[in-house]
């Protein structure tokens, strides 16, 4: 019975350290749902329909970029097409991130997935690299509160989006990129993170100018993984997904 209980205790344990991180992703995102929820309506959606958006594909990047082209009523292929584009990292993430949870059964694995995004796959990576066991507890710990207040948040900008003003003018679209910056960073002892960085980031603007977003994204993330696969190997490295995923979350 003790056993079970420190069982319990244990996992509760792990789950609030997985909350506590997850508090300041919940800041910086928040301006980015209410942005969202608000342009969905000036696009036409439905509160209904923003808040389901948000709750399935779960990406403000990609999130955005649906709704813009909704709104130019282009072909449903392109859509879907550019929200992949714009979310190809997630597979880099997933396998970087696999090992991690790979005993976990098949559908925590699952859900696991689902909740992958970029701070997630992070904060994962740095716990992996720290020795520490990523539990299922702890995952969730952090991932369903960024879910439940981003899902919550677009329907609050839906609902009452255009009474807030212009978050570009006030600055608050710079909270997401600083908190960005902080995890690339947390990277930064690891072998060759700089040119790889510098790299995709290279790539990824000189993409934005000439083919435009969301392309970018994508174009970014490939170059900094064919830098690391075409630079030598010393012997006291190894080469995995990791070295090229950290470079754009």
């Amino acid at each position: 019975m003790s056993s079970v209980t420190m069982s319990d205790n244990t996992r509760m344990g792990e789950f609030w350290r997985g909350v506590r991180l997850s508090i300041p992703v919940v800041v910086a995102s928040a301006p980015f749902a209410i942005l969202f929820g608000a342009l969905a309506i000036d696009n036409g959606f439905s509160v209904a329909e923003a808040t389901l958006m948000s709750a399935t594909i779960y990406g403000g990047a990609s999130q955005l970029v649906g709704i813009e082209l909704f709104g130019q009523h282009v072909a449903p292929w392109l859509v879907v097409l550019s929200i992949f584009a714009v979310n190809f990292r997630h597979v880099l993430y997933s396998a970087a991130v696999g090992k991690r949870i790979d005993h976990w059964p098949f559908l925590k694995q699952a859900i696991g997935y689902f909740f992958l995004v970029d701070p997630q796959y992070a904060e994962a990576e740095r716990k992996g690299e720290n020795g520490e066991e990523v539990t299922f507890a702890w995952y969730m710990g952090m991932a369903l509160p960024i879910y439940v207040f981003w899902v919550a948040e677009s329907a609050l900008g839906a609902l009452f989006g255009r009474l807030i003003p212009n978050p570009h003018a006030i600055g608050l679209d710079f909270l997401l990129p600083i908190y960005f910056l902080g995890l690339v960073m947390s990277f930064r002892k690891r072998p060759r993170w700089l040119p790889i960085v510098v790299a995709s980031a290279v790539a990824s603007m000189i993409a934005y100018k000439t083919v435009g977003s969301p392309w970018h994204v994508s174009i970014g993330a490939l170059a900094g993984v064919l830098f690391a696969a075409a630079m030598p190997v010393r012997p006291d490295e190894t080469v995995s997904a990791d070295d090229t995923a950290e470079v754009v979350s």
